[in-house]
């Protein structure tokens, strides 16, 4: 049985933990914080708090610490020193670079990023960012992994700060608080309208495939060549103002809640909503209506 070891058990690391014992690994989880030890055996791993015995053996490392690149850098030392030859040394950052975190590292050629988004345990998606020493090796192991964890993951074939998903999250949110500010819908609304329009349609094809279809049968040509392009001239994108942010905060937290309560509740409708996606996306839902 292969073990994987995990640093760090916040609700990455969590997750991650979930996402390896269902696939049939054991788990070792590293924290510094002992408290934490009933928690991560209850969900079925061994708690270490000596680096060096939690990576004893271990044939996989998801590291799920701070967003910060000394911590980072310095634990991914610590790691090539204790891990065996051909064991990845996966980041969970959602931002920083596997060259940054990689750097100095005699071990570069096994570092690589593996991102992927909240909640880890629900959502298939997961980039895998190799750095420029990062071995092909290495990038075909992760593959194997994740997609061994039921994800469905995607290399991407160079490094670029916020990755993908990040970088088109952040263009949508962007907008998003432009038009809140400027006034034209409330979270609310806008909430609604991206729910029940980009976020049904993404859900079951992506952008380029969704604008293939849109040109019909021409294909996605046909579009660019009608709607999409007027919107260079006429649509330029909106610029929120990201120093005066409280009132925008407000209304988020008079709509959705600032609690404990609020947030497990919202958590839990979120995450039910999510199983019925992924059983509808990956077919279950058929054979469960046979």
């Amino acid at each position: 049985m292969s073990t994987a070891l995990i640093i760090g058990s916040g609700l990455i690391g969590k997750s991650f933990i979930t996402r390896f014992t269902q696939a049939g690994w054991e788990v070792n989880v590293h924290d510094i914080d002992s408290d934490v030890a009933d928690e991560v055996e209850q969900l079925g791993a061994t708690f270490f708090s000596d680096l060096e015995e939690a990576a004893e053996g271990v044939d996989f490392v998801q590291e799920a610490g701070p967003e910060d690149p000394e911590f980072k850098q310095e634990m991914f030392a610590r790691l090539a020193e204790v891990t065996g030859d051909g064991v990845v040394l996966a980041s969970s950052s959602s931002a920083l670079l596997p060259s940054l975190i990689a750097r100095d590292n005699p071990a570069a050629e096994r570092v690589i990023v593996g991102h992927p988004f909240t909640p880890v345990h629900l959502m298939p998606v997961l980039e895998i960012v190799p750095g420029p020493d990062t071995s092909s090796e290495t990038t075909q192991r992760a593959e194997k992994v994740y997609s061994e964890l039921g994800f469905e993951p995607t290399t991407l074939r160079k490094e670029i700060t916020g990755f993908v998903g990040n970088r088109i999250q952040k263009a949508i949110m962007w907008e998003a608080i432009y038009l809140v500010q400027e006034g034209v819908v409330t979270p609310e609304e806008l909430d609604t309208i991206v729910r029940n329009s980009l976020g049904l349609r993404y859900a079951a094809v992506g952008p380029f495939e969704a604008n293939r279809l849109g040109g019909g049968a021409e294909g996605i040509s046909a579009i660019f060549e009608g709607i999409a392009s007027a919107w260079a001239d006429n649509m330029p994108a909106g610029e929120p103002d990201l120093d005066n942010l409280d009132e925008l905060f407000s209304q988020v937290d008079d709509a959705y809640g600032a609690d404990e309560e609020s947030f497990e509740r919202r958590e839990t409708a979120r995450d039910e909503k999510l199983r019925g996606f992924n059983a509808v996306i990956s077919g279950d839902a058929d054979e469960q209506t046979r």
